[in-house]
């Protein structure tokens, strides 16, 4: 369960090390691969980025492969693990640090400023209880963060607490396991708590251990803690920040996060999250792929689903089915964009198809597609944010294209050398 024991060195950097902009420069650079910071200009902490490089990373740390992945996400979903209280955490080993103490990078040179990107935020409602997501986080001061807060759970929390004129307590965790950090970036309903998905994907509890300032717990390996409270009724500029488009998503007002109490553990490691990075784009992406699976299932019989990385991990996804009737393409299209709504194009393929494969893909809506009888076109609807060709309000226009063979297959058939 501790994100020190799962990291892979694949490359090692010992030379001093600039948290501003430099090791974002060698992390966008090695996208592949997991690097490793061993000294960094003026902290004492080492860094590690790039830690999920790939897909096969991501469903390594969930125990699965790509076959088995959204499967084993799905089981997990429905057979929740309620986490365990320790005694004691070695996340607490070393206390009272300020936020300028530790190496927050400055990814983009029109990025705001310094950003926590891979800090999973825990809070409790009295009534919802215990949510855990994941938020980026700008460095305003020595104790202050503007946290940006998409209108989901940890927004709903804070908006009901602001309501009662009271600030939302919160506990960010910086460095922990890729599991707990890929639960935290699911979007179960309102209710379900992220920690016992976590717990149930990696295949015993999750041991936490409670905080010191606030009435919350944290998992016990956090390589790092902040604990806090969301003020009530303040807000602050928040952006430009690179997101996951590679484009900066725009300025806006957004609360704040007053700091009681930062932690960590000995010798510790700050996980360097590269906002538009691959890492970021599949723990983004990836758990929503089962949710898109679940729900196309519905109305069709779905093999598989992907959102491709061309389109961001977020914008443009490809579903394969195995088809039954001829309306099943679009029964499908409807789904999948109905349950991922930042989703702008989908594409629905047969079973024979790679849907990993983007040549493979082109291939079939060049040969299986036409626009007038197999295009979905859906018009003025709310889409991501962070697609900068929608409109000013937020709208856009999504597109389904059903790629699926309609007719006699022999016609469709891939020529093939006699052996």
């Amino acid at each position: 369960m501790q994100l020190r024991k799962f990291i892979k060195k694949e490359i090692v950097i010992e030379k001093n090390v600039s948290a501003e902009y430099e090791i974002a420069r060698i992390l966008q650079k090695n996208q592949d691969k997991t690097v490793f910071f061993e000294r960094v200009k003026g902290y004492d902490f080492k860094v590690v980025g790039n830690v999920i490089p790939s897909r096969e990373g991501i469903c390594r740390s969930l125990g699965t492969n790509r076959s088995g992945y959204i499967n084993t996400v799905l089981d997990a979903l429905d057979n929740p693990v309620e986490p365990v209280t320790a005694k004691k955490g070695e996340c607490y080993e070393v206390a009272e640090r300020s936020l300028h103490e530790l190496p927050v990078l400055k990814h983009f040179e029109k990025d705001a400023g310094k950003y926590i990107t891979s800090g999973i935020v825990i809070a409790r409602d009295p009534e919802h209880g215990r949510n855990v997501s994941v938020h980026r986080m700008l460095v305003l001061g020595d104790k202050r963060l503007a946290a940006r807060l998409v209108e989901r759970h940890l927004y709903l929390y804070h908006q009901r607490a602001e309501q009662r004129g009271k600030a939302l307590e919160v506990a960010i965790a910086i460095g922990v396991h890729p599991a707990i950090l890929f639960a935290a970036s699911y979007s179960p309903p309102l209710g379900y708590d992220e920690l016992k998905l976590a717990s149930s994907l990696l295949g015993k509890p999750v041991e936490l251990v409670k905080c010191k300032t606030v009435d919350l717990e944290v998992p016990r390996y956090s390589e790092i803690v902040i604990e806090g409270k969301i003020l009530p009724k303040e807000r602050v500029d928040e952006g430009p920040f690179a997101d996951i488009t590679s484009t900066y998503d725009i300025v806006r007002k957004q609360p704040v996060i007053e700091v009681s109490h930062i932690a960590h553990r000995k010798e510790p490691i700050y996980h360097a999250l590269l906002n538009s990075g691959i890492e970021h784009r599949l723990l983004m992406g990836m758990p929503q792929e089962p949710k898109i699976y679940g729900a196309v299932k519905k109305v069709a019989d779905v093999k598989n689903v992907c959102l491709t990385e061309g389109g961001c991990n977020w914008l443009h996804g490809v579903v394969a089915i195995s088809k039954k009737s001829e309306k099943d393409g679009k029964k499908a299209i409807h789904a999948a964009l109905e349950a991922h709504p930042s989703m702008k194009h989908v594409v629905i393929v047969d079973e024979d198809v790679d849907i990993f494969d983007a040549s493979s893909v082109e291939f079939v809506i060049a040969t299986r597609f036409q626009a007038d009888r197999d295009a979905v076109i859906i018009k003025n609807v709310r889409g991501s944010s962070l697609d900068p060709s929608a409109s000013k309000n937020g709208l856009t226009t999504k597109v389904g294209i059903d790629a699926t063979i309609k007719g006699r297959r022999e016609y469709f058939e891939k020529a093939k050398m006699p052996t």
